[in-house]
């Protein structure tokens, strides 16, 4: 029987560098419908990478010095309105790709199971429903015989 190895559990680290890759972005704005759609695609590309999320940073930290001068908004509300607003908005952005990288292997890895498993049941495919069928009349047969 064609088996499939017993596999590990799809772990989110290891689809890190496939989650925040902008290598595709190219062909995933062209696969968009509408210059709308197309712009929006690209955007959260570049939104959802580790590299705005450095540049956010930063941007924010660009306006700390200011922000702790007397008559500044001071350090909470610096932190608050700028820094994780700026930065956690990418960070989070990365963090649910790479979980959805992670769980589309771990459903393609369920379906690939199931597939397997309605094979094995097919009645047409040995070992399947068929041969249980065939068991079961081979039973009455001696128990309506006996």
């Amino acid at each position: 029987m064609n088996e499939r190895p017993i596999e590990k559990p799809v772990k989110t680290r290891h689809h890190i560098g496939q989650a925040i890759s902008i290598r595709g972005l190219r062909t995933e704005v062209k696969r968009a419908d509408g210059v709308n759609a197309k712009i929006a695609v690209f955007l959260t590309n570049i939104v959802g990478s580790m590299w705005c999320a450095y540049v956010f940073a930063v941007i924010a930290l660009i306006g700390l010095p200011p922000a702790l001068r007397p008559g500044g908004e001071g350090l909470i509300a610096w932190i608050a309105q700028t820094f994780l607003q700026l930065v956690l908005l990418s960070v989070i952005m990365v963090g649910q790709n790479v979980q959805s990288v992670a769980s589309d292997i771990r459903s393609q890895h369920t379906y690939d199971d199931t597939v397997q498993i309605l094979d094995r049941l097919d009645i047409h495919t040995e070992g399947g429903l068929k041969d249980l069928a065939d068991r079961i009349d081979r039973l009455e047969a001696k128990i309506s015989g006996a």
